[in-house]
């Protein structure tokens, strides 16, 4: 995950959409490893909205209301509320694990699969690293990692099937969680725009050959 993830050198040419999701991936990465400092919510109240094409316009209007959100949250008050909901005292009142929303049949070798998987791709947890490799958080940075491998059939084709093991399985019952929690306000928007932008990636990629 962020800062926290080795990697082979990522390709220099990248396809202006392509960077578009890889940046939209390393803000949902770094808002769900972190609470957000003054200078992100200052990057994300100043960013600018998404085109509301038909096909894009929930996630242009959870963009927009995260945009709002970020302009009007305090830092301190955005860091409490990250350490309240997914740190917590003892346990984390939602946890960001990708394993805790599979069905039992899957949680066993979830971690085996992704350590495996990862390998495969040059990647691996750095060293001294506290969170475990199925973290939300790293899944979408290792998501990010494989946009910049390049965007040619086979690049794509991993991407789809690390996107479709991993987040797919996970995603929605993760931000449900996140949204329906008494405890969350800033990360409301948060879930809501990062499940917003994960349907469209599910959408793109079901229909990729």
């Amino acid at each position: 995950m962020n800062a926290q993830l080795n990697s082979p050198e990522l390709s220099a040419v990248v396809l202006q959409e392509d960077r578009a999701r890889a940046d939209f991936y390393a803000v949902i990465s770094r808002l769900f490893y972190a609470g957000p400092d003054a200078g992100l919510l200052a990057a994300i109240a100043g960013a600018d909205e998404i085109a509301g094409e038909a096909e894009n316009v929930s996630l242009a209007q959870a963009w927009r209301s995260l945009i709002a959100a970020a302009a009007a949250m305090d830092a301190e008050a955005a860091l409490e509320e990250y350490d309240s909901v997914f740190v917590g005292t003892g346990k984390a009142e939602v946890t960001p694990y990708a394993s805790h929303y599979l069905v039992e049949s899957m949680k066993e070798n979830v971690l085996v699969r992704l350590r495996a998987d990862l390998a495969t791709s040059g990647l691996e947890r750095e060293r001294g690293a506290a969170e475990y490799e199925d973290h939300f958080a790293g899944l979408c940075e290792i998501m990010r990692h494989l946009i910049f491998f390049g965007s040619d059939d086979v690049a794509v084709q991993k991407q789809k099937t690390f996107f479709m093991g991993y987040l797919v399985p996970c995603y929605a019952s993760f931000c449900a969680a996140v949204t329906a929690s008494p405890n969350t306000n800033f990360y409301k928007h948060v879930a809501r725009f990062t499940k917003a932008f994960l349907d469209v990636e599910t959408a793109s990629f079901e229909i990729a050959q």
